[in-house]
């Protein structure tokens, strides 16, 4: 009996080193991301990497899978901005097209309804269909800022808010905080992408001018 609450006591040293670590690395990330600065996305592959032992082993398997794929394609994010603009260049802020928006929408239902179904019926994981749509939306979210979409911002606002709630339910209250942060950090990055924008568009005026 003692050798197996030890070895619980000794995986939750681990979990929380990861989590700890994550943390720190996630608050990089999305501050980078803030600054439009690239590095966001090597440190963006340090912390979700770190976060899909986070979930697994507190049974929320569509974030751990959210965090897999951020993981994978941070790849494609960071080639984008470093080479996604006019003639190969670095890749300016934007906004989403009704149309991709739609498609988005339409797409992160789907997933949600159908990750939701299957994770209730087929695993032992919690809170299945919130933990469905908050991974669905956070695909939306990562998309848009791969493509430095400014609506990236307000998808990460209204998914973080759940998230904060998620963790601290799930006893992740590190994880909790971290949300809490971005939380305050989208809105920040908001308004600096939409100065940004903003600069550009007068640009653009002034040169068809």
């Amino acid at each position: 009996m003692m050798d197996i609450l030890n070895n619980i006591s000794e995986s939750l040293k681990v979990i929380s080193a990861y989590e700890a670590v994550g943390w720190i690395t996630g608050i990089a990330c999305v501050w980078l991301a803030a600054k439009q600065n690239v590095w966001t996305w090597p440190l963006g592959i340090v912390s979700t990497g770190l976060y899909v032992v986070v979930f697994y082993s507190v049974r929320l398997y569509a974030d751990m899978g959210l965090n897999a794929f951020y993981f994978i394609t941070s790849i494609y994010g960071w080639y984008i901005w470093l080479y996604g603009g006019k003639n190969h260049t670095g890749r300016k802020v934007g906004r989403v097209r009704k149309k991709e928006m739609l498609l988005l929408s339409v797409t992160g239902l789907i997933f949600t309804l159908g990750l939701g179904y299957f994770l209730e019926n087929y695993t032992d994981a919690d809170l299945s269909y919130t933990d469905s749509a908050t991974t669905a939306v956070s695909l939306v979210g990562y998309w848009m800022m791969a493509k430095k979409q400014i609506e990236n911002w307000v998808v990460w606002l209204v998914v973080d808010v759940v998230y904060v709630g998620v963790y601290a339910y799930k006893g992740l209250y590190l994880t909790s905080f971290l949300y809490f942060i971005y939380l305050i950090l989208c809105i920040k990055a908001y308004a600096d992408w939409k100065e940004e924008l903003d600069e550009q568009q007068k640009e653009e005026l002034a040169f068809k001018l």
